[in-house]
């Protein structure tokens, strides 16, 4: 089984998501044995943002890490990302990251019926950090809605978010987010079954 986790915060020790996401992979780690986990942290080593000469694959090299970049999520059977909510959205690196995997033809198509994802059969573990209270509903979340709906049209069907919001508020309500959120990590076995 292979373990694709990415980290996107700009906060180093500090950030939240990071917490949660190591989290989480030690969790598959301690659950299921042979786990291969590959790690790639977006803000020490990011994808340059994606313009026409991306697209035109001008530059070889650009080209080739879009390409293991693609190669790399096709792979994982479970995906796990640290996205924090970054002025009402994701990380740019993040999103850097994303328009290297949305790829017409690898990963969706677009059909007579409409689009569909290529990309299925994974599971996405989403830990989202929040400075402030948004819930599941909020008209400002372009964060998990964004990927939410992201990896859904890519054919993702198993996404899990794991929460940790509020937390800039006092350092009680970042104690009492973290812990929650801790809470609310699954086992991978409990997911399977």
């Amino acid at each position: 089984m292979k373990l694709l986790h990415l980290d996107s915060s700009a906060l180093g020790t500090q950030s939240v998501t990071r917490e949660l996401s190591a989290a989480i992979v030690a969790r598959w780690q301690d659950a299921v044995p042979d786990v291969n986990v590959e790690y790639r942290d977006l803000d020490i080593d990011p994808l340059p943002h994606l313009t026409g000469r991306s697209l035109a694959k001008a530059d070889s090299a650009e080209a080739e890490a879009a390409e293991a970049t693609l190669q790399q999520f096709l792979d994982a059977d479970v995906v796990v990302i640290g996205a924090p909510f970054y002025n009402f959205s994701i990380p740019s690196t993040l999103k850097a990251w994303i328009d290297r995997v949305a790829v017409a033809g690898r990963t969706f198509r677009y059909t007579e019926a409409g689009p569909e994802g290529l990309a299925g059969g994974k599971r996405v573990i989403i830990a989202s950090g929040r400075g402030g209270l948004y819930g599941d509903t909020s008209p400002a979340d372009f964060q998990e809605a964004y990927l939410r709906q992201v990896f859904g049209f890519l054919g993702v069907t198993e996404l899990e978010i794991v929460r940790a919001e509020g937390v800039a508020y006092s350092p009680q309500h970042r104690a009492d987010a973290m812990a929650a959120a801790h809470a609310s990590i699954r086992s991978p076995l409990a997911q399977a079954a």
